[in-house]
């Protein structure tokens, strides 16, 4: 049985910040949503991400694990339309939207930040765009290092 790794989508693969600083939010506390409509359909792929999630899906079974923007209905699904378009057979059905992701049980956590639940994960948190993971290369080169016990 594969290991089962999750991978964040915003931040990780999806290019957040490519349309710059865009703010998301009115206020503090999350309640009005400023993001557009396609603003998630759009979204750049980060480099290399297609090919690392191609390689690791030989060795680990693959999950995208993301949280959406509770007020925007449109980023649940304009996140599911992204994901087929960049990604199709290979994540088919393995989109999980959730707002604590230390609910689900898995040996990795690949995740540009520590919200929603990545800080209670039981598995390990592979800090992208870290020191130590800075790129999709880092992570691929220490998930295939076989030295590592498990």
């Amino acid at each position: 049985m594969k290991e089962i790794v999750y991978v964040d989508m915003d931040g990780v693969v999806a290019d957040y910040d490519a349309h710059g600083h865009l703010k998301t939010w009115e206020d503090p506390d999350r309640k009005e949503c400023t993001v557009p409509e396609h603003f998630y359909t759009n979204l750049p792929l980060i480099d290399g991400a297609v090919e690392a999630l191609r390689k690791l899906a030989d060795k680990y079974e693959l999950y995208f694990l993301s949280t959406p923007q509770w007020s925007n209905p449109n980023c649940w699904r304009e996140k599911r339309i992204w994901v087929e378009a960049h990604f199709g057979e290979l994540m088919f059905k393995r989109l999980i939207l959730t707002h604590n992701k230390g609910l689900l049980k898995g040996s990795y956590l690949i995740d540009d930040r520590i919200a929603h639940g990545v800080d209670t994960f039981e598995g390990e948190h592979i800090h992208f765009g870290t020191e130590k993971f800075p790129n999709w290369q880092s992570v691929l080169d220490y998930l295939d290092d076989d030295s590592r016990s498990f």
